[in-house]
């Protein structure tokens, strides 16, 4: 089977056409005042999660998914999204497209685009990340 000339994908094209990303991105933000409570990074838990300049998303990914429980069927939509900040340092050097990002930001939503699950991955040793542990 070869689902390279499917229809689907099409679909999932006009689908995230539909979507305005950078909103959906700037929301999750602003529901969390722009802060991670509660994040492990391995062994390592930290209390709160900021960022010493404002966020930039770029969209990385979207993936569609049908997850069965018994007779019953749930889609899901999962919008991974790359985190970048401004492009210099304190210092008001520029730096390199690799140093601004500082991680990754998956959204899951269920198909009536209400918000279900966030997975954040910091990179907490970013110039750009404050991490305060308890």
């Amino acid at each position: 089977m070869n689902l390279s000339n499917s229809p689907v994908w099409n679909d999932l094209d006009k689908i995230t056409e539909q979507i305005d990303l950078d909103a959906v991105f700037k929301q999750h933000l602003e529901d969390c005042n722009y802060k991670i409570s509660g994040y492990w990074n391995g062994d390592d838990f930290y209390e709160e999660i900021s960022f010493t300049s404002p966020l930039y998303s770029e969209l990385a990914s979207v993936s569609i998914s049908l997850i069965k429980e018994g007779n019953d069927k749930k889609h899901r939509i999962k919008l991974k999204f790359l985190l970048r900040t401004a492009i210099s340092n304190n210092e008001g050097t520029a730096v390199s497209d690799f140093e601004t990002r500082v991680g990754e930001l998956v959204l899951i939503f269920n198909s009536n685009l209400e918000f279900l699950d966030e997975n954040w991955l910091i990179n907490i040793k970013s110039p750009f990340v404050i991490a305060r542990r308890s």
